[in-house]
Parts: C-alpha cells; structure tokens; sequence
C-alpha cells in the first residue's frame, strides 16, 4: 500500500507532460503511486503516461472516454490505494519536495488535509512572456531550486477548516491573515484518502473545485497550513477556463453555487453557514453574476436569468454578509425586470 496516489488527469498535454511527470518521479518522497487518467486525449498523452508506467511500477495509466476533467478525477479514485490521496493538473508540477512536506505535514500533526501554496510570481511571468510573445515552455522558476529542512518548517494546525479557509485575496481583518488558506483549488492540497473517498465531483462544469471544496469543509476536517509555495501553475492558453463561452462558465458556477447551497442549508451548523457565505457563496455568486455582461443573445440572457431565479427560489440570497449588499440588489434587479 503506498502512502500518497497522485491522480492526474490528462487531455491534450502532450507538450507539457513530461515535465509534469517528471516533477513526481523524481520527488524526495518516494512511497507513492501515480494514477494517469487518459481522457480520451486527442494528442500522444495517454502514450507518454504508457512509457512512465512501463519504467516505474508506481505509475499506472487509465483510458477513458471522454469525460471532462471531473470525470476523469472521479475515474482515478477508485484505483487510489493510498492513506492520501493528492491531484496534479497535467500541465503543471510541483516542487522536489511537495510529496515530503505534505506527508510529514499531515502525519506530525495528524491532520486530515494540509495544504501548501503555489508560487504567485511563476504564472504572472509566463503571462507577461505570453502577452510579449515570448517563450513560456522552457522557463524554469527559482524556487524550485530552494531546498527545505522538514524541522524548520513553520506550519499552523486547526481543527476549525473555516476559520483560515477563503476565497478572498486579500482578508486583512481576519486574525489569521498570514495563514490563511486562499482559494479552492484542489491541486494544492494533501487530503486524507478516508475523508474525500466519498466527495465526487460534479462532471461536466468548469469551476469544478469550488462546490467539491465546500462539500469537504463542511466534514470539519482538521488541516495544517504550510506557507510554501510548492506547486507551479502554468496557464494552459488554449485551456478550458481561458477559452470556455462564457455562458458555460456563468451555468457551471450557478451548478456549483445551487449543489453547495443545498449541502449547507441542509446540514451546516449557524456558524458553517455564516463562514461560507461571507468567505466563499457571496463571491462566487458575484463571480457568476459579473457574467452577464458577456451574454450578447437573447437566449443566453433568458437562460441567465432561469439560472438566477432558481437559485432565488431555493433562497441562496436570503442572507447577504454587509460587503455583498449592493450585489445583491443588482441580482434581484435583474431577476426582477
């Protein structure tokens, strides 16, 4: 049984696979098993993951058809035998030593999740390169040179998820401003195999991590913060959230908002609620709505509208935080018109 499965799903990655591959074959920690899931991948991906897994045993490659990137996440956990389970997006990597930190993270403190950071000046770079032109394939960042000493490593541990857990930027009233655990990406996370084994996600959206990622907070799950920036995103140009119709984005929010909604209506206690409305619901519903401004038919804005009347309806804008107000008397403006 090894101690970490890494899922990775994969579709038309072809040129950006080997590095991410490689990225985990040549971690410090080395007790783990990697789950490759072919989405039917129009390019050599699914062969690329074929030659790890014919080198090393600890790979192993999944052919599908296609899905999306939920299905094929869903699709990796059953095969996952490890105590954790870990997701890599298949044109990212991640530092030497993610594997190691995460592990001893969760270990040490026995926590259910510990979750570390990307590195914030990587993608910006390549944005800048994009925009100028420029080269973005063979850049290499500079932290992923640095080398940590396990007992140096500063980390928090809490068994209150929603006291460090948002989807802001920026929280300067929030005490625990410096550990905060920003955005829900699945990717920068270590979680426990037990408590997520039963969480799929919702196939067929983008914006995916979202309502996966509240479903797993409403468990209480104990999580250590690791303040380092481990994990190298790179902005997939041609990707499905640069180059999605936004009125696919617009209807995959409203799906994660109304399934979210009805998790916590159902089971959260007062203070869940309140934590997830003010740090997670009210911006994602604000998100969703700055949307319609792309909306040009007349068809895109009537199906806009039925999204938002739904979720009126089943009473995600009854309660509003103060700083969400404004938002929502535009919504019932536009519901309402």
């Amino acid at each position: 049984m090894p101690k970490i499965s890494m899922i990775i799903p994969m579709y038309g990655v072809e040129k950006y696979l080997r590095r991410c591959l490689d990225s985990v074959r040549n971690q410090t920690f080395t007790d783990f098993q990697v789950i490759c899931v072919d989405d039917a991948s129009p390019d050599k991906s699914g062969e690329i993951a074929e030659e790890y897994a014919a080198k090393d045993k600890r790979f192993m490659v999944i052919h599908k058809e296609n899905g999306g990137l939920s299905d094929a996440r869903n699709a990796g956990m059953p095969y996952a035998k490890g105590k954790y389970i870990m997701f890599l997006d298949s044109d990212d990597f991640i530092h030497p030593q993610t594997m190691e930190i995460a592990y001893n993270a969760v270990e040490k403190n026995k926590s259910d999740i510990a979750s570390f950071a990307y590195d914030r000046f990587y993608r910006p770079q390549l944005m800048v390169r994009h925009i100028l032109h420029m080269n973005t394939d063979n850049v290499i960042p500079y932290g992923i040179k640095k080398r940590y000493n396990l007992d140096k490593i500063k980390t928090r541990t809490s068994n209150d998820i929603f006291e460090y857990a948002t989807e802001q930027s920026s929280n300067s009233r929030n005490k625990n401003k410096h550990w905060l655990v920003k955005h829900c990406q699945v990717w920068k996370n270590i979680y426990r195999r037990d408590l997520i084994a039963n969480i799929p996600f919702i196939k067929g959206i983008v914006f995916e991590d979202f309502p996966w990622w509240s479903a797993v907070m409403l468990k209480k799950p104990r999580i250590t913060v690791i303040n380092l920036p481990l994990y190298y995103y790179v902005p997939n140009f041609e990707g499905i959230v640069l180059s999605a119709k936004q009125l696919r984005i617009m209807t995959s929010l409203c799906t994660g908002i109304k399934y979210a909604y009805k998790l916590y209506r159902d089971a959260a206690s007062d203070y869940q609620m309140k934590k997830w409305q003010e740090n997670f619901l009210w911006f994602f519903i604000s998100k969703t709505f700055g949307k319609l401004k792309y909306l040009q038919t007349d068809d895109e804005k009537a199906t806009a509208k039925k999204e938002f009347v739904d979720m009126n309806n089943i009473g995600v804008f009854n309660d509003v935080p103060d700083e969400w107000w404004a938002v929502r008397e535009k919504i019932y403006d536009f519901i309402n018109k």
